[in-house]
């Protein structure tokens, strides 16, 4: 529960900043710095705990920077014990809802980075035995942000949550892909008319239909998990521009350590830290591999709508589940609303896209400051996405079925049997044929019968529905 929504005692304690003194609710585990963060940035609304998977990774940053300080001597034992009890709660999820500050910030993430210092450093006085706020035993900034920076601890927290986030994502296009290809099989038999520029083409399966689109989605595992190994060099002891200063020359890489322990990630130090604290091209790398899916997404969606488009005046080839009443005028309308909602995901998604894009573009010097708005739309994206691929598999793939009547009458009437043609009676007059059927109104089928171009043996080899759908074995054309 967001703690900004709950009903307070009204009891205060007094917190100062280099800006002055400010009462804060008794009850909230954020201090100062959090609640000027609140006061001054209502901008999107979505908070940090909207996403649970950054609150457990900044918990786990901190939590491996404590350990590190701990053994460099820096950090009393009991001090160190009780942040990194503190991170561990948070990690299990506890106090999310004290995460308040909002995704889009200025700073360049520090509300976020206190935020979380601010949090963990009164839990961490609860459990020594002392009040929240005082400070003189555990503090945000001299304890729990020790050898540390927000251009560090933050991107690097991101960069966890990001990978974690990536392969629930992944495993939800996984699902999909699963669900395209039951599909496949599942219309392996059906013959139906392929379509190019909105016009009928050659035959085809509508299982082919469905295969194609679990191919073209299981290319974008491979993808995401590309770009998701870029996440695993981090600059943590970086501090504010990656030259270290206040840290420990032996911190970084004990960090490191632990963070990989706790996280179970291959992560690595940046060669370069000043690059890497400036550099934001991991996150445009996976933004872009988030708008190749949502594009391919949104194109199969598009399919969808047309396929199943009538029902009477229409294609009508698939039927896709109906899920709600389409129409407050119309009697009997129902709308293919799932594929719809998908097509507003993947429009997100590519604006998402744009808006990571300018911000790195928007980098200076030796930090980029519009690192929140990046954040918040890759998280975002992958969020609509992962709900996205969820509600199209579940509401509409699966329950899709055919109209085999519809596709099979569409391939027996079609000019498009004059392609099949080709290899046999030459294209010239496979073309004669072609125009004729469409002039009169007749079947290329009777046509060819009724000119003596084939015998009805060899006409009904030629167009055998596994004959017109897959290579096989051709005669030369006289």
């Amino acid at each position: 529960m967001d703690i900004t929504r709950k009903r307070l005692s009204g009891r205060t304690r007094t917190e100062h900043d280099l800006l002055g003194t400010m009462q804060v609710p008794v009850e909230y585990y954020i201090g100062i710095q959090t609640m000027r963060a609140l006061d001054n940035f209502h901008i999107s609304r979505v908070r940090l705990h909207f996403f649970p998977q950054l609150i457990r990774a900044l918990a786990d940053v901190k939590q491996a920077a404590a350990l590190a300080n701990r053994d460099l001597g820096l950090l009393d034992p009991p001090v160190a014990d009780a942040i990194i009890r503190a991170c561990r709660e948070i990690g299990q999820g506890r106090l999310h809802g004290h995460f308040v500050v909002d995704m889009v910030q200025g700073g360049a993430g520090t509300s976020t980075n206190m935020n979380a210092n601010e949090v963990i450093a009164n839990r961490a006085l609860e459990l020594l035995g002392h009040e929240r706020g005082e400070y003189r035993y555990v503090h945000p900034n001299n304890h729990v942000n020790l050898s540390q920076s927000t251009n560090d601890a933050y991107p690097t927290a991101v960069k966890i949550a990001l990978v974690r986030s990536i392969q629930q994502l992944v495993e939800s296009l996984r699902q999909l892909v699963g669900a395209f290809a039951v599909k496949g099989r599942e219309f392996a038999h059906i013959i139906k008319m392929g379509r190019t520029q909105l016009q009928d083409a050659v035959p085809m399966t509508l299982g082919q239909e469905f295969d194609a689109w679990a191919a073209t989605l299981a290319e974008e595992v491979e993808r995401l998990e590309q770009n998701m190994n870029l996440f695993y060099e981090v600059n943590m002891g970086a501090t504010a521009i990656g030259t270290g200063i206040n840290a420990d020359p032996d911190y970084s890489p004990l960090c490191i350590g632990y963070l990989r322990e706790i996280t179970g990630l291959p992560l690595v130090a940046a060669s370069n830290m000043i690059e890497a604290t400036s550099d934001t091209g991991s996150f445009v790398m996976n933004s872009s591999a988030q708008k190749r899916l949502a594009v391919k997404l949104s194109k199969i969606c598009n399919d969808l709508r047309l396929l199943s488009s009538g029902p009477r005046a229409g294609i009508g080839e698939i039927n896709l589940p109906p899920m709600q009443p389409g129409s407050s005028i119309m009697p009997g309308k129902v709308n293919p609303v799932i594929p719809e909602v998908v097509n507003q995901v993947a429009y997100r998604v590519v604006g998402n896209d744009l808006t990571v894009t300018m911000g790195a573009e928007a980098g200076q010097l030796e930090l980029n400051v519009m690192e929140p708005i990046i954040v918040h739309c890759l998280f975002e994206s992958i969020e609509m996405l992962i709900n996205g691929m969820d509600t199209l598999r579940k509401k509409c793939i699966t329950g899709i079925t055919a109209n085999e009547e519809v596709c099979r009458e569409e391939v027996r009437n079609s000019i498009g049997l004059a392609t099949a043609l080709n290899p046999y009676l030459g294209y010239e007059t496979a073309s004669a044929l072609a125009a004729e059927a469409l002039r009169t109104g007749r079947s290329i089928y009777d046509l060819v019968l009724e000119k003596g171009l084939m015998s009805r043996g060899e006409l009904d080899e030629v167009l055998r529905p596994e004959n017109m759908v897959r290579p096989h074995k051709l005669h030369r054309t006289e």
